[in-house]
């Protein structure tokens, strides 16, 4: 598993959403994703979001992601 591919799967099951994945060991990956789809969602729910565009490589190729989850005013606001 490769940083690229996640990120692709992500911006397909989210489309419009900015995503960044990074990781170089195949199983670790961090990602930050940027969409309008998590406005009034709690993190939670962000995070369900990020992790269903990804199936079942979650806990199996993909051992861990961490995720920084933020709509597009949030990310605005870190400028």
């Amino acid at each position: 598993m490769d940083a690229a591919r996640i990120q692709a799967l992500i911006e397909a099951g989210l489309p419009g959403a900015r995503v960044d994945v990074q990781g170089d060991d195949g199983v670790h990956f961090e990602a930050e994703v940027v969409s309008e789809q998590f406005a009034g969602k709690l993190p939670l729910a962000r995070h369900r979001l990020v992790y269903a565009t990804l199936g079942d490589l979650m806990g199996g190729a993909i051992h861990a992601l961490g995720l920084k989850t933020l709509t597009p005013d949030e990310a605005a606001g870190r400028r």
